[in-house]
């Protein structure tokens, strides 16, 4: 198959994944619907197999998804991290993988609808805004340390994403708590201990790969600029991220922050990341504007 044939085929799956996720959001949102309804006493079986059905078209999704990231990376003859669409996709697939493997260990299924729902946003926005032709890459890019960077990036983000969702959760719930019992579909999650602490470990498993990302990203504009570090607005703004997030961890090992404070903490430095991945690179300027907008 030549070169086009793999766009074309990496564009159908990505497409197939989309609808997938838009099933498996519906499925979560009957289930989250009837769960909001029942009472104590009433057969949860119809909610049970929603969930369920979710969570199947939830992994068509994320494997319609991963063919297509390889798919595009076959067509363009290289990875796919060249420009916002394939940073799009392959922050997708992060994402998704991130929750499916942290839920083997972790029941996550409570997670299913706003997860399902980001990936909607992600890919949706991908496939109608970010999109771009697949092409060789600007010369600025064409080394090993797009890899090395970018998918360290990549992956850096998805968790902290996730993490981020778990931090939302955990204010929700709290600010159920703190007005009365738990309602029948509130105690279907997570005491507040573990859904902290949950956070907390998502976070401090990936600090050492975004601190790794961002030296790599400085030894690799070494090579394609001569220089290091130039507080391009990027660079700078993944500074500002690892600086919130180090105080984030400091702040519960030598402080002792939990819960409310840390909860908080944590999505000032997840929204840092997002700012830098969405303000930055649509509308920033300097170095970094090969993003493909």
């Amino acid at each position: 198959m030549t070169d086009r044939d793999w766009a074309y085929i990496s564009n159908d799956l990505i497409y197939v994944s989309l609808f997938a996720y838009a099933f498996a959001f519906l499925f979560y949102a009957f289930e989250t619907a009837f769960s909001v309804r029942a009472s104590a006493s009433m057969d949860r079986t119809r909610t049970v197999k929603s969930n369920r059905v979710g969570t199947v078209f939830f992994l068509i999704g994320s494997a319609a998804l991963l063919l297509g990231v390889i798919a595009r990376g076959v067509s363009a003859g290289r990875a796919p991290l060249g420009n916002m669409y394939e940073f799009s996709i392959s922050g997708a697939l992060t994402f998704a993988l991130a929750y499916l493997l942290i839920g083997r260990k972790y029941d996550l299924r409570w997670l299913g609808l706003p997860i399902a729902l980001l990936l909607l946003i992600i890919l949706g926005t991908a496939v109608t805004l970010l999109y771009r032709p697949s092409a060789p890459l600007v010369p600025a890019l064409q080394s090993i340390w797009l890899v090395i960077h970018v998918a360290a990036a990549v992956t850096s983000g998805g968790i902290f994403l996730l993490s981020n969702a778990v931090a939302s959760t955990y204010l929700w719930l709290d600010k159920v708590e703190r007005k009365g019992e738990r309602s029948e579909f509130a105690k279907r999650f997570p005491s507040l201990e573990v859904l902290d602490q949950l956070s907390y470990r998502m976070v401090a498993f990936v600090f050492p790969l975004w601190t790794f990302a961002i030296i790599a990203g400085a030894i690799w504009a070494e090579a394609a600029w001569g220089r290091y570090w130039g507080w391009d607005p990027k660079e700078t703004w993944s500074f500002i991220t690892w600086i919130l997030y180090a105080a984030y961890l400091h702040a519960r090992v030598t402080a002792g922050w939990k819960g409310r404070k840390a909860a908080w903490l944590s999505l000032i430095a997840g929204s840092s990341y997002l700012f830098n991945y969405v303000y930055i690179n649509v509308w920033g300027t300097g170095r970094h504007t090969y993003s493909g907008l």
